[in-house]
């Protein structure tokens, strides 16, 4: 089969004119035919090398589209299911193609459950809205799961990337009542990035100033009461700074300091967009002031692009001068 493929993939490097689909599908459908391929030898490489290969001869010479997108599904929902990217093929599959794909992944999103959810077809749904731009019901499925956060920080992906972002920001404010704390259990876990999409989602996607409401008319002074979303976040990101390096592995001293350094960037982006530059200079400043000897940290801040203050020598005090006796 190796022979097979390497001339296939010399004929298409070659640009040949010849229909080379459909020796290309024979090669596929002979591996996948093939036990050998999960049993005794599971290594997947040859298939994904046929698919490749027919994927490209897909695009040279298009067969129909009705019986790629069967083959396709397949494919896709055998026994056992074969991995097999939408984008490679979704040229040849063309518009007829792709609709009769999305129609089955459609269908079947619309029957999952939250006990018995179908990742292949998430998937699939994912791929069919980065090239259609068509979410509907992979957003349908997975409102099925809220409240979820994990769900909802996929919604608000989803949504972004097809350039729906007044879509992504309104499923945004629909959540954005949600408890705080969960920032903090994501930090706790080691997952920073999400932990900052959610806070941005929460703050409303481009930061939430303390004295503008959403449509960017001023609004009432709240303060800094704890009854502001982004002055309980700000205490979230500085504990959890905290945290970082007072607890840090003894097994990776550095690691933590590096992720400290990072959050402390994201810290001051709150800072800013709160209206409040200040109050993190004033931070830094005491932070420094308190850990001046762990120059690992100081040195992970600098790397950070964060201006460390300037340390002031500490000026021991000097003894009261005894009284002159007279």
């Amino acid at each position: 089969m190796t022979a097979v493929l390497d001339t296939l993939e010399r004929m298409l490097d070659a640009g040949t004119t010849a229909d080379v689909a459909r020796l290309a599908r024979l090669a596929v459908d002979r591996i996948t035919g093939s036990s050998t391929i999960d049993e005794a030898c599971p290594d997947q490489a040859p298939l994904d090398r046929a698919i490749a290969l027919y994927a490209r001869a897909c695009a040279a010479h298009p067969p129909d589209p009705g019986e790629l997108a069967d083959w396709f599904l397949a494919m896709s929902f055998g026994e056992p299911a074969r991995r097999v990217s939408l984008h490679d093929f979704a040229e040849a599959l063309g518009r007829h193609g792709l609709a009769r794909i999305r129609s089955t992944v459609d269908e079947r999103l619309a029957a999952s459950t939250v006990e018995c959810p179908e990742p292949v077809v998430e998937r699939l749904g994912q791929e069919l809205a980065e090239l259609t731009g068509e979410v509907g019901g992979l957003v349908a499925a997975w409102e099925k799961r809220l409240p979820n956060i994990e769900v909802s920080l996929k919604i608000v992906r989803v949504l972004r990337a097809v350039g729906r972002h007044s879509d992504a920001l309104a499923h945004a404010a629909r959540v954005r009542g949600s408890d705080p704390s969960r920032i903090g259990d994501l930090l706790a876990a080691g997952r920073d990035d999400d932990a900052w999409t959610l806070t941005r989602n929460l703050l409303g996607g481009h930061g939430s100033a303390r004295n503008v409401d959403d449509d960017g008319d001023p609004g009432p002074d709240h303060g800094a009461s704890q009854a502001d979303p982004a002055g309980v976040v700000i205490d979230l990101y500085r504990r959890h700074i905290d945290s970082l390096i007072d607890g840090r592995d003894s097994r990776n001293p550095a690691a933590n300091y590096a992720r400290a350094a990072a959050a402390l960037r994201r810290l001051r982006t709150l800072h800013r967009d709160a209206g409040i530059p200040n109050e993190f200079t004033d931070y830094l400043a005491g932070l420094v002031e308190r850990h001046r000897r762990k120059t690992r940290l100081l040195d992970e801040i600098r790397a950070a692009r964060i201006a460390v203050p300037k340390q002031t020598p500490k000026q021991t005090a000097r003894p009261a001068a005894e009284p002159v006796r007279k």
